[in-house]
């Protein structure tokens, strides 16, 4: 073995492995037509390079001349496949000047159609054996030249200046690297080789045919493209990657759950977080049916006819449905979604976002439960005002009027009888008075205005206590004089609302009420060791009383706790901060 023998067949597996990589890039690249075309230059040079090898080999002039023929045909294929690699490559050149090289070169092929003559000899006389270094020999021939093989030369320089003037191009718009890497060496190879090879052909360089060898020179160009645009990749991989991690981050912060339909493979793709929302366990590629599957029943066929509306209609849809999870849990979720379509208006891919809006719905229903309990609450607290006045004091109004209007028809005759009759007046006058002020005092405690608040706490205590024959202890240790209006009206309907919860439904014999502060806050507490009650019954479906109670307290930036269990009474804790409440009271 020589080193022709060795390095040309080497010339040829780096063609092949070049020309490999490039098939696979372009098959799986879309659009991968420029690998795919220097793919094949890569294999077209690898051929000529074994048919070259067999010229330096060959025993007879007919075998050269047929060999000789064979690679005229491959080099020019592989020209005019360079010429359309860079014209796809860059995106620029004069075509012009790659279809008048291509027709010379095509023109000047015909010779080699014809018996006689060929394309570079009119007539070969004979062949010689040339000895070179390391004891390698190669053939060369010896004939009447063709002058039409000019043409073909000529045609290879067009297409040189072709590629030499998208090189240009390129530079100037900023892809200077490229264009140096890539159009120079093409342009080098093309005219190196060109002028070698027309050398040889002229018999002035008594060499074999070295277009291989200069093809190395393009071979190690796209190495190092390929290598930079896979170092690209890469860092575009980790780009990816990184972005996506952090849109997941994102997304999982805010409860987001982001999808991608591909509406041509019927296939979507998913953030971790919206697997979880639609209760998806499975790892593998979705479809739509897994989304459908998910949603409620009840709302199952709208959601199919949304999304059909929008890939028909080409409008953007937000809209909000149930999902049934597994463990029959209900959760609404918000979608929201886009539809891309292709130059022909038909959709390709549907980019969305859902959003876990549970709570919002929970909050909005509580709302409106509680704006019914409100009405209701308020029509209640109407008709019993009625019933006071019509059963009570209108029914006594009535009955005094009567009887004043007798006693003014017929006074009675002794004086002491008409005091007595002014005196029963005057007790039927106090007690309507009274009535009235304790109707007065239901609706708003006037002395909690006049008094305070742990005054007017102690005097309902005392009232209740005596009315119901129930026992209240009432604790009270260092709590302000004067507090704001909100706050004591806050705490005195607590204190209201809990002692009457126990005189209804603890059945207990007594209660406790237990109210301390200090320089930053002020606590609460009613307790009884009655029969206590289900707080978790009572968040959902509780009463008006209850929701009332952390209302209010909610409106003061306060917290209220609610302890009850069956058999072991409840107790009620408000805390409310003094800080910023006190200034304002002072000021």
């Amino acid at each position: 073995m020589t080193w022709i023998t060795f390095l040309w067949p080497m010339l040829t597996a780096a063609c092949i492995t070049i020309g490999l990589i490039h098939i696979r890039i372009g098959l799986r690249r879309m659009p991968g037509t420029a690998n795919l075309l220097f793919a094949l230059a890569a294999l077209l040079f690898a051929t000529f390079s074994v048919v070259e090898l067999g010229e330096m080999l060959a025993r007879s002039p007919a075998q050269y001349l047929n060999l000789l023929r064979l690679n005229d045909f491959i080099a020019a294929a592989g020209a005019m496949t360079l010429a359309a690699f860079v014209r796809v490559y860059f995106g620029t050149g004069r075509k012009w000047l790659a279809w008048i090289g291509v027709g010379l070169l095509l023109g000047s092929l015909t010779l080699d159609l014809l018996p006689e003559p060929k394309l570079v000899f009119l007539q070969i006389t004979g062949i010689k054996t040339v000895e070179t270094f390391g004891g390698a020999s190669f053939t060369v021939a010896d004939g009447v030249r063709n002058p039409w093989v000019t043409v073909y030369y000529a045609g290879v320089l067009l297409i040189a200046l072709f590629v030499a003037d998208a090189s240009i191009t390129l530079w100037h718009r900023g892809r200077q690297r490229r264009a140096v890497l890539v159009g120079g060496t093409i342009t080098f190879f093309l005219l190196a080789a060109g002028i070698q090879a027309a050398l040889v052909d002229a018999g002035v360089l008594p060499t074999p045919y070295l277009v291989s060898l200069f093809y190395l020179i393009i071979l190690v160009a796209m190495a190092m493209e390929l290598s930079d645009e896979v170092l690209q990749a890469s860092q575009l991989s980790d780009d990816l990657r990184e972005s996506e991690r952090r849109l997941n981050l994102a997304a999982d912060t805010a409860h987001l759950g982001l999808w991608v339909w591909d509406t041509k493979n019927n296939e979507i793709w998913t953030t971790p977080q919206c697997r979880v929302l639609f209760g998806i366990t499975t790892t593998q590629p979705l479809d739509p049916t897994h989304f459908f599957d998910a949603v409620h029943p009840d709302d199952r066929d709208r959601m199919q006819q949304d999304v059909a509306e929008s890939l028909r209609a080409d409008t953007d849809y937000e809209r909000e449905y149930r999902l049934l999870l597994a463990d029959d849990e209900i959760r609404w979720i918000a979608v929201r979604g886009h539809v891309a379509r292709n130059k022909n208006g038909e959709p390709v891919q549907v980019r969305g976002v859902a959003l876990d809006v549970s709570r919002r719905k929970q909050a909005e229903e509580a709302t409106l439960q509680l704006s019914g309990q409100l009405i209701n609450a308020q029509e209640a607290e109407r008709r019993r005002l009625a019933r006071e006045l019509h059963d009570d004091l209108n029914q006594h109004l009535a009955l005094l009027a009567v009887e004043l209007e007798l006693f003014g028809q017929k006074p009675p005759a002794v004086s002491s009888a008409i005091t007595e009759r002014m005196q029963v007046f005057t007790e039927q006058v106090k007690k309507l008075s009274s009535a009235v002020h304790q109707l007065s005092h239901e609706l708003h405690p006037a002395k909690l205005e006049q008094l305070g608040l742990e005054s007017a706490v102690r005097g309902f205590c005392r009232e209740l206590s005596a009315a119901r024959k129930f026992e209240i202890v009432l604790e009270s240790r260092e709590v302000p004089r004067t507090l704001p209006e909100n706050i004591t009206l806050c705490l005195y309907r607590v204190v209201q609302e809990g002692l009457q919860n126990v005189v209804k439904h603890s059945g207990a014999n007594g209660a406790k009420v237990e109210m301390t502060a200090d320089e930053n806050e002020l606590c609460l507490v009613v307790s009884d060791q009655g029969c206590g009650f289900d707080i978790a019954k009572s968040k959902h479906g509780g009463t008006l009383g209850l929701v009332s109670m952390r209302e209010r307290v909610r409106l003061v930036n306060g917290r209220i706790t609610i302890q009850s269990r069956r058999g072991e009474g409840t107790r009620i804790q408000v805390q409310i901060p003094l800080t910023n409440t006190q200034e304002s009271t002072q000021s």
